[in-house]
């Protein structure tokens, strides 16, 4: 794999976006800081009722603390510099922001604290990779890539639910999305993908944002 960062500008542009937003935020007072989080645009199910839904594209730039930033800026990295070149750069940023509001979304829905992270974007990269395999299963390092990708995420999931202090609904809320998404979009340099099936997963996608944002919707103000 050709690791020259011109062959994936878009990630190095994403990387750079979350270090400055994270450096920001140390200077307001720190990633960490709950009153600072919630000001930059962190995801907070109260607050999104009320109107603020730019919290559920914010919340991916943000990080909570220089470990929860290294992590997912080096996963962003080494997935990028391997899925842009195949997507092409516009693609990828496209996917990386609708995954991102579709983990956000679920979270919004299904979850009631303060959450932040790229990890619902990098979810929904993965689930671009389980979308490959599925349509080039003919390409051999495309097969070998998509299977190590569903290990990856399996193992990711599974630990999750015995981890405190996970956004597990974000997760899988962005894994479906960037599957979903990944036909919508799909990858021209690998071959085409029918419009039947481009079609029924972009209706799925707006079908799993409005259930979303009802079912948070109808959680904040009735409590049910």
């Amino acid at each position: 794999m050709n690791y020259k960062f011109k062959n994936f500008p878009a990630t190095c542009v994403l990387i750079g976006i979350n270090v400055a937003i994270y450096l920001l935020m140390t200077f307001a007072g720190g990633s960490q800081n709950p009153g600072v989080l919630v000001r930059f645009g962190a995801n907070f199910a109260p607050y999104v009722s009320n109107g603020e839904y730019w919290r559920l594209l914010t919340a991916m730039f943000l990080h909570i603390g220089l470990e929860h930033l290294a992590l997912n800026m080096l996963t962003l990295y080494f997935i990028g510099a391997s899925l842009e070149p195949i997507l092409g750069s516009v693609r990828f940023a496209v996917l990386y922001l609708v995954s991102g509001i579709c983990g956000n979304a679920a979270s919004y829905s299904l979850t009631n604290g303060l959450s932040a992270g790229a990890s619902t974007a990098l979810f929904g990269l993965f689930g671009a990779y389980l979308m490959l395999g599925e349509s080039f299963r003919n390409n051999a390092y495309i097969k070998m890539m998509s299977r190590q990708f569903l290990l990856l995420v399996v193992l990711n999931i599974f630990f999750d639910f015995f981890s405190s202090g996970i956004d597990i609904w974000g997760h899988i809320g962005g894994l479906l999305g960037g599957f979903l998404f990944g036909y919508v979009i799909g990858a021209p340099k690998l071959g085409e993908i029918p419009v039947g099936k481009r079609v029924i997963c972009a209706i799925a996608i707006l079908m799993f944002l409005l259930v979303m944002f009802k079912s948070g919707f109808v959680y904040q103000y009735f409590k049910v």
